[in-house]
């Protein structure tokens, strides 16, 4: 089975940032086989994020929710725009993420805010966040302005049947002929088993 993690930035409650979470999800769900989603909401760990910082321990809630989150075999994220960039407890949450954690996992980074100005956030300042992170970005981010949620979302529709195809396709299990279920690989496995300097030297003089 496949895991999604969800994670939404969204202050208010409600929030159009959680209801775009909430329309992505859907549409990755139904782009999967079978899939198990952990649905992580930001607002509701505040506290335990500014006192991670301050103390540079987490709590049991919390920790509990960067192991899942670290585990889990795909990401989309989720955030509104502050200043022309992702809000602060957005940032927080993946600073306080264990170093590698996130490393080849698949991630559909998706924004809100109140005016399509501000679409340019996706690729000036999330896509590079999690690029640092060594996550892989799906092509297809989602912009959502708030006439986006109006009467006529065909568009806001295609974009995000667009996105969380790409993101099924790379977390796997999916319901097609190349699919491979193979789990993703880290950092960690490439250095298992390394190859010996003097085989590389061997095999460059062979060529």
């Amino acid at each position: 089975m496949t895991t999604i993690a969800v994670v939404s930035a969204g202050l208010s409650n409600p929030s159009s940032t959680r209801l775009l979470a909430d329309r992505l999800t859907a549409a990755t769900v139904e782009a999967l086989e079978e899939v198990e989603i952990v649905q992580v909401e930001l607002r509701d760990l505040a506290h335990d994020l500014t006192d991670h910082l301050l103390t540079g321990f987490p709590s049991a809630r919390l920790a509990d929710v960067l192991a899942r989150v670290g585990a889990a075999d795909g990401l989309i994220a989720v955030t509104p725009v502050f200043s022309a960039s992702y809000s602060g407890l957005f940032k927080t949450f993946f600073d306080v993420l264990e170093p590698g954690a996130l490393d080849g996992t698949p991630v559909l980074v998706a924004a809100t805010a109140g005016t399509a100005r501000h679409s340019l956030v996706l690729d000036h300042a999330i896509r590079p966040l999690f690029t640092y992170l060594r996550a892989v970005v799906v092509p297809t981010g989602v912009f959502a302005a708030t006439d986006d949620f109006g009467a006529d979302g065909t568009d806001l529709d295609a974009r995000i049947a667009r996105a969380a195809g790409e993101l099924a396709r790379l977390a796997g299990k999916v319901a097609s002929p190349d699919a491979t279920g193979t789990r993703r690989r880290t950092v960690d496995d490439e250095l298992i088993d390394p190859t010996p300097f003097e085989e590389l030297l061997a095999r460059a003089q062979r060529v």
